[in-house]
């Protein structure tokens, strides 16, 4: 395998929609778990598809993400990965992920898993609190949430776990508990996803009915800035907006999604961006995966839109993913991707205001910049 790290590295990802139960709070595109065998060879002709467009790359990050994909057979998850590798060369360190929730810990099934390359596990915790899990319509407990990360932390080299606060009847004292038990894990990733309420969701439909799922804006905001301060405090890094991570254990595999680099998107409903000839194209997958898999049966891939990103529109999303994160975007960069510059009179009045930092080509989110920073890049877009 090569050793080359650059932005011109590809990141794969692969989508299984299924789940065992659909969260009330969650928008994705998942469906009620089924067979569905075909998917698996669907999605190895959908990535070929994918070589045969963007041709010859190095992949530095591949990520089984959902739904549930450690709902996949691990050879299934061997059969994906070794037909990767004959399209595209893997970079010395790839990262290879998948999502899991804590009931499907299985010493037999996750040692399989480690067999076929995986070397991260992040693992949908939300919460230790029996009453939280209930609410918030997850089929494990805080039990079998410590036990699964004890066992995630024996097999991976790299473990992850999702904590999702703001829910209704949260304090601060459950806040802490719920820490306290991530940190003394000792994994050396946290993701910190305040409790939203989506369009469409079961929450959402609950919350016209009066039946309050979340806390309100202020209270949010102060577990946001707990949640933060203690991790701060307990050695992570807060290198992206809801992530926090350890010295080496930043998700390779979301990086490249917020630095802009392009991504492999496969499986049902997955997004992808490709640029060629300096094109930026955005790429999503049929929903369903029937129609998924008819189209890939037509076309050779499971493209259903395909969209060429105008510069300025390439421009925004640079912006919009890379404040996101420690490092910031380069304004030498969005010039190149934009033909312009960012607008410097609004630069230095969000330095002014204690928002935005500036080192060189870089420009980044202060800790108080991050909290509204949905109207950092507005002003930054739209005042051009």
């Amino acid at each position: 395998m090569a050793n080359k790290s650059t932005l011109d590295d590809l990141a794969i990802y692969i989508h299984w929609p299924y789940c065992t139960r659909i969260c009330p709070y969650c928008d994705f595109n998942v469906y009620k778990n089924r067979q569905d065998t075909s998917l698996v060879t669907a999605i190895c002709e959908d990535l070929s598809g994918w070589r045969q467009w963007g041709g010859p790359r190095h992949v530095s990050s591949i990520h089984f993400g959902g739904g549930t994909p450690s709902l996949l057979k691990p050879e299934d998850i061997a059969q994906i990965l070794f037909h990767i590798q004959t399209l595209w060369q893997l970079t010395e360190n790839c990262e290879i992920a998948i999502e899991a929730n804590p009931q499907d810990a299985n010493i037999q099934r996750w040692n399989a898993y480690a067999q076929t390359g995986i070397t991260r596990m992040s693992l949908g915790v939300q919460s230790f609190h029996d009453p939280a899990l209930k609410l918030l319509g997850r089929d494990h407990s805080g039990a079998q949430a410590k036990a699964a990360l004890r066992l995630a932390s024996e097999i991976f080299s790299f473990v992850s776990a999702d904590l999702i606060y703001g829910w209704a009847g949260q304090t601060h004292t459950l806040l802490q508990q719920d820490l306290n038990i991530l940190l003394s894990s000792q994994i050396g990733h946290i993701s910190a996803y305040q409790l939203t309420i989506e369009d469409g969701t079961a929450f959402h439909k609950a919350e016209a009915r009066g039946d309050i799922k979340s806390v309100n804006a202020d209270q949010s905001a102060e577990f946001y800035e707990h949640v933060r301060d203690q991790l701060l405090q307990a050695g992570f890094s807060h290198y992206e907006v809801s992530n926090f991570a350890k010295p080496s254990h930043m998700s390779q595999h979301n990086l490249a999604y917020w630095q802009g680099r392009d991504y492999v998107g496969v499986g049902p409903g997955a997004h992808g961006r490709m640029t060629l000839d300096n094109v930026r194209y955005a790429a999503i997958s049929n929903l369903q995966s029937e129609a998924y898999q008819t189209r890939i049966a037509a076309h050779k891939n499971g493209i259903e839109n395909l969209s060429t990103l105008s510069p300025e529109d390439w421009g925004e999303e640079y912006v919009l993913m890379g404040l996101r994160i420690q490092d910031g975007i380069s304004l030498s960069r969005y010039n190149g991707i934009t033909g312009k510059a960012l607008p410097s009179h609004v630069i230095d009045m969000l330095i002014e205001d204690g928002l935005l930092q500036r080192n060189n080509d870089r420009l980044t989110a202060t800790d108080a910049g991050r909290l509204v920073l949905n109207k950092v890049t507005e002003m930054l877009l739209l005042t051009q």
